[in-house]
This record gives C-alpha cells, structure tokens and sequence, in this order.
C-alpha cells in the first residue's frame, strides 16, 4: 500500500458522518462574508451598503497578483461592511447582506445536468477559475488560479487530485467523491487541460472503499486518469506527502511541487472548478462535515459562504450541554474558535464539537527532550526546538531552523507526553517572522 515514508501517525478516524448524505442548509437570515478568506490580499469591495445583490454576483474584487474574488452568496441587501472576528481569531472586514428569497444572477447554470464537453481553451479556463474566486478548499485556500497560471518551461507532468481526507472526524470530500464522483472527474480534465498536465491521479486513503470503487469505475471512460489507493496515515494528505506517496518522489526544502513536475489540487476544490468552468458558477457555497460524539445529528452540510457556525450546529441538532470546545477544521490542523457567529469561509471543512469529557485537563510542563515529535514529523523537522525558540522569542534563529518547512500537521502536539502547545508556538513564531519581514519591508 502506497505512503509516505518519513514520520507520521495512525489515528483512531472517527468518520461519524460517513453515511450521511450531503444536506443542502437553508440559506440563513443573515450572511457574513470577509474579504480576506483566502490566501494574499483581502479583496475590495465593489458594492456599498444598501445596495441590492443576486446570488452569485461580484460583491469585492481581487487586489494584487495573489488575491480572490468574493461573491455574494445570497440574494437580499447590504446591511454593513464592518470588522467581525475570523475563524482565526483576528478582525477582518466582512460584507453583510440581509437575505430577501433565493434570486441568482441569470447565467448561473443550476441544473443537475452533467456537462463533459469542454469548450473553453486552457487561458480560458484559467480566466474563469479566477472570474470565480476559486480557492484551495482543502483548509489553505491559495488562490487556485495563481497555481495553475505556470510558465511553458513549467509544465507539469503529472496532476494530483487530493481526496485523501486525512483528518479524523471530517468526510465532506468523502461525501462529495461519491455523490458528485463524475463532476470531479470531468474536473479533473478541466485541470488537465488548463495545466498541460498529461497525466492525473486521483489519491484516495483506503479507508475510503467505496469511493474508491465508484471513481475507479468512472475513470475507466476517460484518457489518462488512474485513482490510487493509499495507506490510512495522518497527514497522507500534505501535499508534499501525498506526492512522495504516489510519485517516490520528494520536494526540496523552500521548493514547490512543479519544481519536481507535480501540481496538486484538493478534490473539493476540482468539484468547485467544474461548477467554474462547465456552469459559470462562482464559489458561494462548500460541503462542510459538523461533527462530534455529543451531537445529536452528525452531518455533511452544504452551505452558502458567509453562513454563521451556529446555523450549521443547531441544524445539526443543537449546541451540546456538555461542550468544552469547538474546533473550526478538524482536530489535528484546526483551530478552536470562540464564537459560534463565526462565518463559513470558503476553506471551511469542518466543524467540530468536543464534549468535556473528550478533553483531557493535563497540567503542561517542560519539554523532556523525548524527541517523539522528531519521530513522527512527516518534514522531517526538530518541532520541540522551533517551540523553545518561539516560546523565548528567538526568531531569528528560527527562520534559519527553516520553521517555514512546516506543514501545521500537529503530529507534534498530538504525541508530546508533556502536552506542550507545540503547533501553537509554532504557528505564533511563523507568525512573528512574517511581521519582522513585512516591517523591514516597510
């Protein structure tokens, strides 16, 4: 079975949702969109308050080479643009439109219709997955138009689609692979075409059987497409990992997958550029897996970006009594958030609900250089020495450790017997080295 070599962790999976079909929500009284939900410059806004906008139409445009578009996600009447708080955490400015009925923008094509004639020219689609705002939607949201507009000595030999889903408790990509398993097909020859890429693989954990099955068969119709199965491994869905898995192949420290011939893309995010691409539909809703042992109703939802976390909950069967933590993602790469009128983003893959129960209350203490977090870093990393040095604000240092090569997997923090906030100091000193160069910079 195919895998990556360095590192890495086996974890209980906890798919509670597996078998629940794809649920499309209501759309909510109120929705929040922020400007920046994507990687690069947050985008402008092209209406005011007041103004009335359709579902689907251009609401705030892309600043800079690395940037996205935002569209309006519901039909109704811009109420605000103000600082609300991220799912991170931070204040960001975000449109907020009041719902009035369902009415899109008229080219929008919103039949169930599969289109597998692909009209457009390869500039051409890259024009529409930018036209469209679509973003990686695995978690890192890079702005997809900007990874496949590549140089003609840049060409890559081989395209991988992501639908590893590698992170417990989540199966929105599961769910999407076997209910729209011939649209991430045709999407993936849309990425072909528009990449120049000749060859696809489609990589698929193990755990998935079904889905596996249902690809594989679809694929046998078209040119060039092979799904592979993978060893159920966290995170076999790194992009570098799944890359080493399929290919043998490894990217250098500081490179990127083309430098190797490779360009990678989420399953989700194929789907999105089908929509794009064969339906002139821009992305204004995801499937997002709410999920937790405590919750009544488990559920894969697909709901409209901007969408407050507390819709997606109570429809999921309301708030447990019991909860102690809510993690927007999954419990290994996401992020805890405080408040429940978090909106949706468009990297939004899940949300989760631990119980009190479920959260251990372990006092921290110093690190006891065991080393387990070198043993299972999939990088290859020292993660215990990048958190002393964030942790005593060596930051300098740490940029020469290279902390940029981390991929925020959280092995380290799950393994270490000291329960150290590893990832979290991490992250803080990534954080810090990115303000340091923005302010020489100015």
């Amino acid at each position: 079975m195919k895998t990556f070599k360095k590192g890495g962790i086996i974890l209980n999976d906890n798919k509670l949702s597996a078998d629940c079909p794809i649920e499309v929500l209501p759309v909510p009284e109120f929705v929040y969109i922020l400007l920046s939900q994507h990687t690069g410059n947050p985008a402008i806004p092209v209406i005011s308050i007041n103004d009335k906008v359709k579902t689907g139409q251009l609401i705030a445009k892309a600043q800079g080479k690395i940037s996205a578009n935002v569209h309006s996600s519901v039909s109704g009447t811009v109420v605000d643009i103000k600082e609300i708080t991220d799912p991170n955490g931070y204040r960001d400015d975000a449109i907020i439109i009041q719902t009035e009925g369902d009415e899109w923008i008229e080219n929008i094509d919103r039949s169930n219709t599969l289109i597998k004639d692909i009209s457009l020219s390869a500039p051409e689609i890259v024009e529409k997955i930018k036209e469209s705002g679509i973003v990686g939607l695995g978690g890192a949201a890079f702005p997809t138009h900007v990874k496949i507009s590549l140089p003609n000595e840049c060409k890559p030999e081989l395209l991988i689609i992501n639908g590893v889903e590698c992170e417990p408790y989540l199966t929105a990509d599961h769910r999407l692979m076997l209910e729209k398993g011939e649209e991430i097909i045709v999407g993936t020859s849309i990425l072909m075409k528009a990449s120049g890429a000749k060859k696809a693989i489609i990589g698929i954990e193990e755990n998935k059987e079904n889905a596996i099955k249902h690809l594989s068969e679809l694929s046998k119709n078209y040119k060039n497409i092979e799904v592979v199965s993978l060893k159920t491994k966290f995170p076999q869905g790194g992009e570098k990992q799944l890359i080493k898995a399929l290919t043998g192949k490894e990217v250098p420290s500081k490179k990127l997958p083309i430098d190797i011939g490779c360009i990678v893309q989420n399953v989700s995010t194929t789907f999105a550029i089908y929509e794009a691409v064969q339906k002139n539909k821009p992305l204004i809703e995801r499937i997002v897996t709410v999920t937790g042992t405590g919750l009544k109703k488990p559920s894969n939802f697909l709901a409209r970006i901007g969408t407050p976390v507390s819709f997606l909950i109570e429809k999921a069967g309301g708030l447990p009594e019991e909860t102690a933590k809510i993690i927007h993602g999954g419990p290994m790469m996401g992020k805890e958030i405080l408040n429940i009128q978090t909106p949706i983003i468009k990297g939004a893959t899940g949300i989760l609900i631990f119980s009190k129960n479920e959260i251990a209350i372990v006092k921290t203490i110093n690190c006891i250089r065991c080393a387990k977090c070198v043993e299972v870093c999939p990088m290859g990393l020292e993660p215990y020495l990048f958190a002393l040095l964030s942790e005593n604000s060596n930051f300098n240092r740490i940029e020469k450790e290279i902390i940029t090569d981390c991929i925020e997997c959280g092995s380290c923090a799950y393994i270490c017997p000291s329960r150290r906030p590893v990832l979290e100091l991490i992250r803080h000193g990534k954080m810090k080295i990115k303000e340091l160069k923005n302010k020489s910079v100015n």
